[in-house]
């Protein structure tokens, strides 16, 4: 299973297209909202998509749930579930659909995390990190392991590689 995440790309139609023109043969693309883009725009077409809290006149859902492979995967924005300040709200909202991934975007901050047998990823954004980070998108890939590589958007390269043992 190989999935492609991002987020937080406000208006930078650049960018999502050179991640989905290098990232192939993935199962699925993600992206966690502000877009600020419209739902029609062709770079988004075949993504999973949710609302951000700058994709003001956008019609997109405020959550998906996906089954890719084996993996059920819930993706918010996360401006409606604090995620500034815990994954608690994350948490609740995976149990109630059973989640095993759950996908966020919204504080710009890259991470990746395993609570409870769950996979928690923030991307990060392609376009605006804070907290000093560079730029960033996720690849969350699962064979013996699963593992989460936080790649540049305009190289493609590694930033941070996370392997979780799911035994």
């Amino acid at each position: 299973m190989k999935l492609i995440v991002m987020s937080d790309s406000h208006s930078d139609q650049e960018t999502i297209q050179a991640i989905r023109n290098r990232e192939t043969g993935a199962d699925a693309f993600f992206h966690c909202g502000d877009s600020e883009l419209a739902v029609d725009a062709d770079i988004l077409q075949g993504m999973e998509i949710v609302q951000g809290n700058c994709d003001w006149n956008a019609a997109f859902p405020e959550s998906v749930v996906a089954e890719v492979d084996t993996q059920k995967v819930l993706m918010v924005h996360g401006h409606q579930h604090g995620v500034k300040q815990s994954l608690m709200q994350l948490k609740y909202a995976a149990e109630q659909v059973n989640a095993n991934i759950v996908l966020f975007g919204h504080s710009h901050l890259y991470g990746a995390e395993l609570q409870d047998g769950v996979l928690y990823v923030n991307p990060g954004s392609t376009l605006l990190p804070r907290g000093g980070r560079v730029a960033t998108y996720a690849v969350i890939e699962q064979e013996d392991s699963l593992k989460v590589t936080f790649r540049s958007p305009d190289t493609g390269e590694a930033v941070e590689k996370v392997i979780f043992t799911t035994n």
